[in-house]
Order: C-alpha cells, then sequence, then structure tokens
C-alpha cells in the first residue's frame, strides 16, 4: 500500500513541478524531498547532502564537461565547415547525391561531440543553405538532419553513455566501444532510405552539375584531414587501452584546440563562448543527475524499484517481451522529457528488472540510446525538433512528418540489435580479451 500511496505521490508531484516549468533536476530534488518527508524517518537534508555529493565526485563523470567542450569548440571554428568541403565531393555520385552528407557530416561529426543537439546544428548551419540553393526537397533535407542528428548521441563518445555508465556502474569505455557498429548500421540504414527514396523517385532530385575528377576529390579531402585524425586519436587511445575515457576527453579538448588554432579559426570570443557554452550544458547535466540520485535513493527507502522488479518477474515476461514492452514505454516517456532526464529517472526501477531478465548490461544501454534517440524526433518535446525549427522556421507539424520515415528507420535498427546482438557485443568482448 505504501508502495502505491509513493508512485501516485511521486507522479503528481514530478508532473506538478514540470508543469510549472521548473527545471528537471530541481523538480526531481522537490519529489524526493517529499517522499523523504513522508514515507522515511531519517534526516532529509543529510541524505541530500550525502547523496548528491556522492553522485557529482564521480572521477569518471569528469569525462561529461570535457566531451561536450571539445565538441563546442569545433562547433564554434571553421573545423565544422571543412568537413562538409570535404565530404560533399564524394557523394555526388551517389543516388540521393548530396543529400547524403546530411548522414555522413553527422556521423563524423558525432564521434567528436557526444551531443545529438550539438551535431544537428552543426551539420545543419553547413548543409541547409546549400542543399537549399541546389533545390534538394525541403522534406527530406529535414527529414535526413533530423534523423541523423540523433547519431550524436550513439557514436562514441555519447554524452547519455556517461551518465548511463555512471548511473548503473558500468565501464565507459565498454560503452563507447558498444556504440560504434551500431553507429555505422544506423548510418547506413539512414543512407540505404535516401538511396531508394531517390531510385524511386528521381524527379525530386536536382542534377549533379558539374562532377569533381578523383583527383579533385582527394584534393577535398584534405579538409577532412584534422577531424578524422581527432576521432582516431580520442576512440583509438580508448580501444588501445592507452588513456581511460576522462583521459582521451583531455586528449580530445587539447587536440580541438590545438587544430583550430593551426587553422587560424580560434579566437579569444569563441574559446570563451565555447568554455561557457559547455559550462552551462554539463551544470544542466549534473543538476539533473544530482536530482535523480537523491530520488533514486527516496525510491530506495520506500522499496519501490525491488517491489516493482518482483511484479515484472512474477508476469514471467520473456526477455524479448520485457525489451518490447521498454521499446514502447521509452518512446511515450521520451515524448515528455529529453533522453538523459529519461534515462536517470527510471534506471533504478529498470535496472533490476534487466539484470534479473539475463540481459547485458552494455548492450540494454546500447538499445536505450537508439529508442532515447527515437524520441529526440517525437513531439512534443523532441528536441531535435526544436533544434530544426529554430533552423528552419518551419511549424512543428511539417518538420515531425518530415521526420516520419527516419522513426521508422531506427526501428528497424532496434529490431536488427535485437536479432543480432553481435552487433553490439562484437567490439567490447574484443576490447576485453583485448586487441588483436
Amino acid at each position: 500500500m505504501e508502495d502505491l500511496l509513493f508512485t501516485g505521490l511521486f507522479l503528481v508531484t514530478l508532473f506538478f513541478f514540470l508543469g510549472s516549468g521548473l527545471w528537471v533536476g530541481l523538480s526531481l530534488v522537490g519529489v524526493a524531498l517529499v517522499g523523504m518527508e513522508l514515507f522515511t524517518s531519517r534526516p532529509v537534508g543529510d541524505a541530500m547532502a550525502t547523496t548528491i555529493w556522492s553522485a557529482s565526485s564521480s572521477w569518471t563523470l569528469t569525462a561529461l564537461p570535457l566531451f561536450i567542450w571539445m565538441g563546442d569548440i569545433l562547433f564554434r571554428t571553421r573545423l565544422s565547415e571543412d568537413l562538409f568541403r570535404g565530404l560533399a565531393p564524394w557523394m555526388t555520385g551517389l543516388p540521393g547525391r548530396l543529400l547524403h552528407t546530411n548522414i555522413v557530416g553527422c556521423a563524423v561529426f558525432a564521434a567528436v561531440s557526444g551531443s545529438s543537439a550539438a551535431t544537428l546544428a552543426t551539420v545543419g548551419k553547413m548543409s541547409i543553405p546549400e542543399l537549399r540553393r541546389r533545390q534538394y526537397p525541403e522534406t527530406m533535407i529535414i527529414g535526413t538532419l533530423a534523423g541523423a542528428g540523433t547519431l550524436g548521441l550513439l557514436i562514441p563518445p555519447s554524452i547519455i553513455m556517461i551518465v548511463y555508465g555512471v548511473t548503473v556502474n558500468e565501464s565507459i569505455a565498454q560503452l563507447f566501444m558498444a556504440g560504434i557498429l551500431p553507429g555505422i548500421m544506423l548510418a547506413g540504414l539512414f543512407m540505404g532510405y535516401i538511396a531508394i527514396r531517390a531510385l524511386l523517385q528521381p524527379d525530386l532530385m536536382p542534377d549533379k552539375g558539374d562532377p569533381l575528377s578523383f583527383v579533385g576529390k582527394i584534393k577535398r579531402s584534405v579538409y577532412l584531414m584534422p577531424v578524422v585524425g581527432l576521432i582516431l586519436a580520442v576512440l583509438g587511445s580508448i580501444y588501445f587501452g592507452i588513456a581511460t575515457a576522462t583521459e582521451a576527453a583531455v586528449l580530445g579538448v587539447i587536440g580541438a584546440l590545438i587544430l583550430s588554432a593551426l587553422q587560424g579559426s580560434l579566437t579569444w570570443d569563441n574559446f570563451k563562448e565555447s568554455l561557457l557554452g559547455a559550462t552551462r550544458t554539463s551544470c544542466m547535466i549534473a543538476l539533473i543527475l544530482a536530482g535523480a540520485h537523491f530520488l533514486t535513493l527516496a525510491m530506495g527507502f520506500t522499496g519501490l524499484p525491488r517491489h516493482l522488479a518482483e511484479f515484472i518477474g512474477s508476469l514471467e515476461l520473456s526477455p524479448l517481451m520485457l525489451i518490447f514492452a521498454l521499446t514502447i514505454f521509452y518512446i511515450v516517456l521520451g515524448c515528455f522529457l529529453d533522453g538523459i532526464s529519461s534515462v536517470v529517472l527510471t534506471m533504478a526501477v529498470v535496472e533490476p528488472m534487466i539484470r534479473q531478465a539475463g540481459i547485458d548490461i552494455v548492450w540494454f544501454g546500447i538499445f536505450l540510446v537508439i529508442v532515447v534517440e527515437m524520441a529526440q524526433i517525437t513531439p512534443p518535446v523532441g528536441f531535435n525538433l526544436f533544434v530544426l525549427q529554430g533552423m528552419t522556421h518551419h511549424d512543428m507539424g511539417y518538420i515531425a512528418r518530415a521526420a516520419v520515415p527516419m522513426f521508422l528507420v531506427m526501428v528497424v535498427a532496434v529490431g536488427l540489435i535485437v536479432a543480432f546482438p553481435e552487433i553490439v557485443m562484437y567490439l567490447p568482448e574484443t576490447m576485453r580479451q583485448g586487441p588483436g
């Protein structure tokens, strides 16, 4: 009975705080305070201080602001523009032509950003004017950007993977490795959709224009080398055991600063802007994490996570049915909360269920990231849709309709990693055995 009371109180209080416009992190702290006061005899102030300090003092968590800063440096310098210039010549021969730059550009930038919004904004500000000038279909421009922008969450270094790893006490490096092949697979599925659509409706695509020679393409590829080199340095140092995720993040920041300085696009102003932007984002995420940890403690005192896990276990759902149920649950939840909030808010309840079902916690992390990606392009709180609305000035309904095909492609991606878990687990298992 106490569990039902706490659950009802939790939902009512949470929706009240969120509906009032209060920050998500403070909303979680408020719910926990109410729950602790009504259902426990433990001093609330002492519990809150201890829990928030332990949640905020994790060494692994220091990778988070560093990866955010690295992406922000690239976003505010000319390195991101060079990415488009180097990719475009190679895409003109594919069905769908320059629309593929949205996918490949987002995939490449995701590997040095870790943020969906930063990936989408960076590639979008380069590609939207160019694709519009060449008269590509507006719905395809917006739809491909909406879908490909979500790769920022999946392809490492991923901010949400760091949050998930800290929350469930799992290796960040293992999660990073697990995200590489699914990220490449999802990018390939997006490109496959563009190619099929272009072959079925060739009249939608503009003329090729004057293609570059092979030598010309090679010369343009020079613009890709700085970003590709940074990606290899960051991910290679993790895979070969040279650096931890936190140390690799330091390497990434230093590399981004050096490259942008050598390029001549690093100024004192954009250095300050990148640092302040990364600080604001990191503080927002840290506040959500702290609130979620305190709420987890409050829920633990009532035994709600344990009882809910036991209830799910008593239903005797197969692992496949559990995954199906959680897919629907996170898609619906993502309609109202951002990805990081969805993860930290639910893991206290979901993690015991997953472990009890015998599902690998690393595999589940990648599954969760893809499903949360799907929620990034579903209204009313699809964050990528908001970013695109600000960049294209279309109404939300138009953008959401343009993103529907990409949502369906991501459903296919979830089906593939469920049917073939080796796609996720191959690199982590290879890493455990040692590279080579």
